[in-house]
């Protein structure tokens, strides 16, 4: 089962959207109040480093709430279907409340990027509805000492290493308190992703998909040494709260905790912000190219036409 980015029309935007070619739906309905026409193609979303204080001019009333507009239109999209968006758009979010021309151009950027990319396909494979999560951090790349917590929810089969399939939540958030090591960001990022993994069991349980202990994935040894009682910190006042309510949910069996290596961790791509390259190379990692869905859907006619074939 596939699920597209559809067409929406944004008039508070200022845009009047006919029927868009079905790759540039999204990206052509929200190219905003600026009038930009279709740019060329734009491999990578606005990149946002841990740099000094932004000094440019700040942006009136209007420029304010074009950037708010423009958060707010492909947030929706970002969670739904096209999660390549959810870094950029919570760093320029991060910004809205006193923009600048440097978010502006950023907000440019973003749209322009929607517009040239194809439109978004999540695919999702038959499983035994069992809930997988991959969780990630990055340690101090954020401004103001602050860093990013990255997730993967996927719903797989019962096996030790479950095998991907379409996200139905991707997490990219920018944890608020600063963290004095990489292992407390990673389990600050293991706290957040299994607190949205609770509700999510409940849901599923109720929908008759009984669940067994989720695994939950890291590529932080020290992390998963902790949580799984493998070692015992000192002068950790600062995780206790964190590492001991994962440890005592491991306890009631409702999560697993294990380590892969980081280029085999999925949410890592929601913890950074990539150069171009990376952004092309993995994208079909989250994302179905057409040229893939069209083939599928040749394959399924050739099918229905072989079935309907006197023998």
């Amino acid at each position: 089962m596939s699920r597209c980015g559809l067409a929406p029309s944004f008039p508070d935007l200022g845009l009047e959207l006919g029927v868009p070619p079905p790759q540039l739906g999204v990206g052509v309905a929200v190219l905003g109040r600026h009038h930009r026409t279709l740019p060329l193609a734009i491999s990578e979303p606005p990149t946002k480093f841990a740099k000094e204080a932004d000094d440019a001019p700040a942006l009136d009333k209007k420029g304010k709430r074009f950037i708010q507009q423009v958060c707010g239109k492909l947030l929706f999209y970002g969670r739904a279907v096209n999660s390549t968006l959810l870094t950029p758009i919570s760093a320029i979010a991060s910004q809205q409340a006193k923009p600048t021309e440097t978010t502006m151009a950023q907000a440019k950027q973003l749209l322009d990027y929607v517009a040239s990319q194809e439109e978004a396909v999540l695919t999702f494979s038959a499983s035994e509805m069992k809930l997988a999560v991959h969780s990630d951090a990055g340690y101090l790349n954020e401004p103001n000492a602050c860093s990013r917590a990255g997730g993967h929810f996927f719903l797989s089969n019962d096996a030790d290493v479950p095998p991907n399939n379409g996200a139905i939540l991707n997490i990219s958030h920018v944890i608020k308190h600063v963290m004095s090591s990489a292992t407390e960001a990673e389990l600050a990022g293991l706290y957040i992703m299994a607190q949205e993994a609770v509700y999510i069991r409940i849901i599923l349980e109720e929908m008759g998909h009984k669940q067994s202990p989720t695994p939950v994935q890291t590529d932080n040894a020290i992390a998963e040494q902790v949580i799984n009682k493998k070692v015992q910190p000192k002068r950790t006042k600062a995780m206790d709260m964190r590492f001991l309510w994962l440890r005592d949910r491991e306890c009631q069996r409702q999560f697993r905790f294990y380590w892969r290596p980081g280029k085999l961790n999925y949410a890592d791509y929601w913890t950074k912000h990539h150069p171009a390259k990376h952004h092309s190379n993995v994208r079909r990692n989250y994302l179905t190219p057409l040229v893939a869905l069209e083939m599928f859907r040749q394959e399924e006619r050739r099918r229905k036409q072989d079935a309907t074939k006197p023998t």
